[in-house]
């Protein structure tokens, strides 16, 4: 016997003890299921949740044209709904501020600006025409008596639509949510078109803010997919941004907000945020002097909510259970629903029709054959009915059904005003209508999928005008916060006592060493040989004696460290060249030897890899024949940090000093363009626009016949469909240009060179007339014009062709040219370019070469000792010792340390 039966009997009763988990676990699924069924997650039949459904229905019954006082439309709708008041109106202004089954009139906010609507009782509202035509049929919707039950409600409204992804939903439920993202109305009408006919879809969302998109993640709608939306910024001149369309799910006040907070945090710098949004969204930023707007655009995407992620989750219910599915999916079973609804729709229809002839063909036979006479000796009810049905029994076999006593008792009440006045001709016109009207229906019914076509295409046809696509579907480029961080705080560093940070300005030994923002990495080199990378702070200890610290980028492979260390183990001095790409933040890494006694002899740090002489003094009491040498370090390989390096000397280094700086020995930087992003890139996406060294420029042709120079920063945006070409500048390359001035209505053509360089200026080549068009602009070797003339006072078309190299010399960017003909030109005008040399090549990847090889190569036999000269420096040979130098242990840590060795010397 279990404990609970004995203490049951203990206490003399009955009845079952029940713990209170129990109750409790059928308590919390009965309030969850409530919870998602009943408030949070809508239906896939009409896209609606309860409370929207019962707002529709109240305004239905409620609807004969005019407009109502919200607060009545809540008011009848609190019969249905077992909830207050507020709850109701929230819905009912989420709904009409879609715009798509209510039209609403007075102030009813404002979902760009976060402005709420006005009270209950001074707005207004009514069905749409939309509303009324796609969700309402008492004759197919299904209904179930209210929570009170004194009222009918419907489990669904009989949907005709797709409306769950017209206007998207949200909501939060007991362990579940879901988050539908709204999609465009003509876009959802082809879909279901192309459901109909067979058809794959793929949707994607529009959003009533408008905006951009990245829509490569969405995953149609399921869990897991993510959508990038961005707000559209334009950039009217240099010190001012325009934001014109806003993300998904911000305001202009929170969006503002967020933009002040970053400037506060100084991860960007603004001027002034003003607000001038009425009709359209603008949200005007001024930018204080200095300041680039295409990296403060960056930096709006980067730190506001200028971009924002958006994940959807799209969970419906279907049959009382939440299902996951994606929007294909649901747009596939909303028009089948539909479908079958106006299926239901036609056979309803079609009964109607035929009870409709068949009492009109009753009533003509009645009163055409004077059957109404019979009843007049009838002196009762039934004789009356007998009679009735007696006379019609001749024609009963013209009838398409049985007559009952329901259809006798109807004629009975036919009026003798309208007996006396029967028309038989319009009679059967009536049924003739009648028959037509049956024929059609039938012929819907057996084309189904044709009829609902016919449907789709007649809802947008009539309903979406002005619906068209609002959001910009692009491929957003991901943006590096480090890269577009403000350096809006100084970097000090107390050399001597090993301290670093941003608040060390009152420290008595504190230097400035940079700029820098909130977000960056400090890179620290130590005499003993520790480096040492951290996140920037206002004070931190990174060890004493810091010989080097500056802002460190993780990847850069262009800055390049020098450094000559004395190993305290072995005794000797090695000379490394290496780049740090990655490491472990707060971590100490060894680049001397790991005995004690280590120390840095010399360090210098390269931004741009250059390569520098320097020169060697040797303790006076070694040994060495030469104690002063000269080393460049351009002949030393760039390794990983984690490198021993190469044995410079044996004995002991007095001093080093710098003799000479060199150039960079990486080369230039490859540059790419993407031209769906308008942005630079060094990750081979688009075309290769060249190698870009120091000084170098890109030079941008617009297609308003003016070109602009810009540097080579990543960060700079470029408006591709004002561009006309985008190529690295060549002050050598002629521009041959063929443009119509639109002053004379006369083409001409000119060859120049680009003269005036400066950046950040906008210089017109051609005329600057407001009907001036620029036709062609080339860099080809030559460059031919086929066009035809006009000639004679015949007007006879003769070709023509043109060699713009031999028709014109180069000449100024500012001269307008020569004309293209005296005679009009004719037609279209083409232009054929041919390049005497081929132009430079996207790269191709070097081919690795065989292992063998390297080793020889990193291997160098030691050369014939050379004579003495009569110089102070020595040759290097007199004094390197060449030995092979043991790989050090491999660090695990770092994924640029390859353990390997400098060349020998």
């Amino acid at each position: 016997m279990s404990k609970e039966e004995k203490n049951g009997q203990a206490s003399g009763g009955s009845e079952e003890s029940v713990h209170v988990d129990g109750m409790y676990k059928d308590w919390f699924l009965d309030y969850a299921s409530y919870v998602i069924l009943e408030r949070a997650v809508p239906s896939i039949y009409d896209g609606l949740k309860p409370v929207q459904r019962r707002i529709l229905h109240s305004m239905k019954e409620m609807d004969d044209g005019r407009f109502h006082k919200v607060a009545n439309i809540i008011g009848q709708t609190m019969q249905y709904h077992p909830h207050g008041d507020a709850a109701i109106g929230d819905a009912l202004v989420n709904l009409g501020q879609k715009d798509l089954m209510i039209d609403t009139q007075g102030n009813w906010g404002d979902f760009r600006t976060g402005d709420s609507a006005a009270a209950p009782r001074y707005i207004e509202a009514r069905l749409t025409k939309f509303a009324l035509e796609v969700a309402f049929n008492k004759q197919t919707t299904e209904w179930q008596v209210s929570y009170d039950g004194r009222k009918q409600e419907p489990v669904n409204l009989p949907m005709k639509f797709p409306l769950l992804l017209a206007q998207g939903a949200e909501g939060i439920a007991v362990g579940l949510s879901t988050k539908v993202l709204p999609h465009n109305f003509i876009e959802l009408c082809d879909g279901s078109v192309k459901v109909l006919q067979g058809k794959r879809t793929k949707l994607v969302p529009d959003f009533p803010t408008g905006g951009m998109a990245d829509m490569s993640e969405y995953n149609r709608g399921k869990r897991g997919g993510k959508i990038k939306v961005r707000a559209r910024i334009e950039s009217p001149d240099k010190k001012t941004l325009l934001i014109k369309e806003i993300p998904f799910g911000t305001t202009t006040s929170s969006l503002i907000d967020s933009i002040l907070k970053a400037n506060d945090k100084g991860k960007l710098k603004v001027k002034k945020v003003v607000d001038n949004t009425a009709k359209d969204v603008e949200i005007a930023i001024e930018l204080p002097s200095g300041v680039s707007p295409d990296v403060t655009i960056d930096a709006l995407y980067a730190f506001t909510n200028c971009e924002m992620s958006i994940s959807p989750n799209t969970t419906v219910i279907i049959d009382d259970k939440p299902h996951f599915m994606s929007v294909d999916d649901i747009l596939e079973q909303s028009t089948q629903h539909t479908k079958e609804l106006l299926r239901m729709e036609l056979e309803i229809k079609k009964a109607e029709l035929e009870e409709k002839w068949h009492f009109s063909s009753l009533e003509k036979i009645f009163i055409e054959n004077r059957i109404y006479r019979e009843i007049e000796e009838e002196e009762t009810w039934e004789g009356v009915i007998s009679a009735i049905d007696k006379g019609l029994d001749p024609f009963k076999k013209q009838l398409r059904r049985e007559v009952t006593e329901e259809d006798i008792v109807r004629l009975t009440e036919i009026k003798i005003k309208r007996i006396s006045k029967y028309d038989s001709f319009k009679a059967d016109e009536v049924i003739k209508n009648i028959e037509e009207e049956l024929k059609q229906v039938n012929y819907d019914l057996e084309h189904l999928t044709d009829f609902a076509i016919a449907y789709f295409q007649r809802l947008k046809e009539k309903f979406g005008k002005g619906k068209e696509r609002k959001t910009e579907i692009r491929n957003l480029e991901t943006i590096e916060a480090r890269q577009v961080a403000a350096s809006n705080k100084k970097l000090y560093v107390d050399f001597k006592e090993g301290f670093v940070g941003t608040n060390l300005r009152r420290e008595a030994n504190a230097e400035v060493v940079s700029d820098c923002s909130d977000i960056d990495d400090i890179i620290v080199f130590r005499k003993d040989g520790i480096m040492m990378v951290s996140r920037v702070g206002d004070k931190k200890f990174m060890g004493k004696d810091i010989l080097h610290a500056a802002v460190w980028k993780k990847g850069d492979e262009r800055t390049v460290y020098h450094m000559i260390y004395y190993d305290g183990k072995g005794k000797k001095n090695y000379v490394k060249r290496f780049s740090v790409t990655g490491v472990t933040r707060d971590k100490e890494y060894n680049l001397a030897a790991d005995g004690s006694g280590s120390k840095v002899v010399y360090f210098q740090s390269h931004p741009n890899s250059e390569s520098e002489v320097v020169g060697v003094y040797l303790s006076q009491a070694s040994k060495a024949r030469n104690k002063v040498f000269d080393f460049d370090f351009g002949e030393l390989a760039i390794k990983g940090r984690g490198s021993k390096g190469n044995l410079i000397s044996r004995y002991s280094i007095r001093k080093v000093e710098q003799r000479s700086l060199g150039e960079s020995t990486l080369g230039g930087v490859k540059i790419w363009i993407d031209k769906t992003v308008g942005r630079l890139n060094k990750e081979e996406r688009g075309d290769f626009l060249g190698e870009f060294d120091t000084g170098d420029l890109i030079l941008v042709v617009n297609k308003d016949g003016s070109y602009e120079m810009t540097d080579f920063e990543l960060t700079n945006h470029y408006n591709m469909a004002e561009i006309d070409s985008i190529r690295k500048f060549d002050p050598e390359q002629p521009i041959s240009v063929l443009y119509l001035d639109g002053k004379s209505k006369h083409h001409y053509v000119k060859r120049f060179l680009i003269e005036s360089t400066a950046t950040g200026k906008n210089y017109p080549f051609i005329s600057e007339h407001r009907g001036s068009k620029l036709l062609y602009a080339s860099f080809a070797d030559k460059a031919v014009v086929n066009f035809n003339i006009l000639k004679g006072r015949a007007k006879e078309k003769v070709e023509e062709q043109v060699d713009l190299v031999e028709f014109i010399d180069v000449k100024g960017w500012k001269a307008l040219g020569n004309r293209l003909s005296q005679f009009p030109v004719s037609g279209k005008i083409k232009m054929e370019e041919s390049f005497e040399e081929k132009e430079e090549q996207e790269p191709e990847p070097k081919a690795e070469k065989p292992e063998a090889e390297e080793k020889k190569k990193e291997t160098l036999e030691p050369k014939e000792e050379p004579k003495k000269s009569s110089n102070k420096s020595a040759n290097v040979g007199d004094v390197i010792d060449f030995e092979v130098i043991n790989k050090p242990p491999k660090d695990d840590d770092d994924p640029q340390n390859d353990g390997e060795q400098g060349q020998l010397f």
